[in-house]
């Protein structure tokens, strides 16, 4: 079965906000992983750096 980046979305924000809840100092580490997790799906989606002529 395969899982979609637009379904792991929300599972991953319910997750990321549950542990800056129980762990504040977290927040930066979340937000920039989650940030370079979005940035690679980004370029390897649908092409892939096939866009970039690579």
């Amino acid at each position: 079965m395969a899982v979609s980046i637009v379904a792991l979305q929300p599972i991953i924000a319910l997750i990321a906000g549950i542990l800056i809840l129980v762990m504040p100092r977290l927040l930066n580490y979340i937000v920039a992983i989650y940030l370079i997790f979005i940035g690679v799906v980004g370029l390897l989606g649908p092409g892939g750096l096939e866009r970039f002529g690579l």
